[in-house]
């Protein structure tokens, strides 16, 4: 009997290290196709935390999505709450239903990404601006549609297997409904 207790013990502690997998989110709605989420303007706004919680930047990304059938561009232009501003270009291939491979020149090598439900696991290696010097980052990045059109972004950036912090985002895609169609002008917000 003692035994079964420390199985079952040391079987809930590896429950516990065990990660997220795409197929966690197998048949959970809205289902996200990341081309059809991304074609068109889309805003996100974004927050950098450092590995203690620590606020250290916000910005806002508007991004021009362009899809052609195989391949979709992501152009996003960065602003920075310090006024700095930032440009990078994804280059997004489809492989199938669930898998992606995308480039941009800051990013080394083949970011690797995985679909199911509504979440994309997305991972790749970075070159980092900070400062004035680049540094190599790994990011493990997660992306979460929910109702209403609201995709949430999530990325832990590592470095030697360290966490350096959390990048957390907040996608509209602009004037489009989550089906793609246009909207009408929102009314303007109560004063």
């Amino acid at each position: 009997m003692r035994t079964l207790g420390l199985m079952t013990v040391v079987a809930l502690i590896l429950a516990g290290c065990a990660t997220m997998k795409p197929s966690d989110f197998t048949g959970k709605e809205p289902k996200l196709v990341l081309e059809k989420y991304f074609e068109g303007k889309t805003r996100a706004w974004g927050i950098f935390e450092d590995r203690f919680g620590n606020l250290k930047r916000e910005f806002v990304v508007d991004i021009d999505g362009t899809w052609d059938g195989k391949r979709l561009v992501l152009d996003e232009d960065f602003t920075y709450a310090d006024g700095e501003k930032d440009r990078r270009v994804w280059r997004i291939r489809k492989i199938n239903d669930s898998r992606y491979e995308g480039e941009a020149d800051d990013i080394i090598g083949i970011a690797r990404g995985e679909l199911s439900g509504n979440a994309l696991s997305w991972r790749y290696t970075m070159n980092l601006k900070i400062g004035s010097r680049m540094i190599k980052v790994a990011f493990d990045d997660w992306m979460f549609l929910q109702p209403d059109g609201v995709l949430i972004n999530r990325a832990r950036v590592k470095k030697f297997g360290l966490e350096l912090g959390t990048v957390t985002l907040f996608f509209r895609q602009i004037g489009r409904d989550t089906n793609g169609a246009a909207l009408n002008a929102l009314p303007p917000a109560a004063e």
